[in-house]
């Protein structure tokens, strides 16, 4: 069951997987929140646990940084250990003066620049969009506890240093996406094409409208937020 990318065996993962970018963040993860995590992958160092939150199964995984080596994991994730429900937690820009640092984006949509989902469809443009039942979850947790959250069109860019600038993502602010990040879109075409459920949520940690950004204390205390809004949503 192993494969080169995870040596886990079968059954280490629960169905439902929290998805950060850095492996950092993935044992951060399994070791502020999970009740008893178990390492269970370690290769290239993309770290994967599992523990319980609540009582209920969960695990994280690092994916590593864009929608190639996302895509990896996730593929791997569902056809071979079963996994049946996927949140990416992780930072966005923000492309909207109305989101704020700290702030949390629900993507319900994904925009991308990237041939790994566009070329799949020929002359059709795709839109790779959030499980609707996550979604609302997300969201209805998000008021009981009263947090600032935007849910919307996110754009998942193959592009981190554009070598226009903003410049380079003007026209789509006009078109209601209101963050960046490099990831959500080709997980989005994966759960579809795989018939599984799927959810970006992001803390906006640096602004590409008001050159806001956060301090390494907001950071850390607002990703707990959405660590904890993520967890809810994977169990309910």
């Amino acid at each position: 069951m192993s494969t080169p990318h995870n040596h886990a065996k079968p059954g280490d993962y629960a169905e439902a997987v929290l998805l950060p970018g850095d492996p950092l963040r993935a044992k951060w993860i399994a070791e502020t929140f999970f009740e008893n995590p178990k390492l269970v992958n370690s290769v290239r160092n993309c770290l994967g646990y599992t523990g319980t939150w609540k009582g209920k199964p969960i695990s994280v995984q690092a994916s590593g940084m864009g929608q190639p080596s996302l895509a990896i994991y996730v593929h791997e994730l569902i056809n071979v250990f079963g996994v049946k429900k996927i949140i990416r937690v992780g930072t966005c820009g923000g492309l909207s003066a109305d989101v704020k640092v700290r702030d949390i984006i629900l993507a319900q949509g994904a925009s991308t620049d990237s041939g790994i989902v566009k070329d799949r469809f020929g002359a059709f443009n795709f839109a790779p969009i959030a499980d609707f039942g996550l979604l609302r979850t997300a969201a209805n947790l998000a008021e009981e506890r009263g947090l600032a959250y935007h849910a919307g069109n996110m754009l998942s860019s193959d592009v981190f240093y554009h070598a226009d600038g903003f410049a380079g993502y003007d026209k789509l602010p006009e078109h209601g996406v209101i963050g960046v990040e490099m990831e959500a879109a080709v997980l989005y075409t994966l759960a579809a094409r795989f018939k599984v459920k799927a959810l970006a949520i992001c803390t906006m940690t640096d602004s590409l409208i008001t050159h806001e950004e956060m301090s390494a204390d907001e950071r850390q205390s607002s990703l707990k937020e959405m660590v904890e809004l993520s967890l809810d949503t994977a169990v309910a």
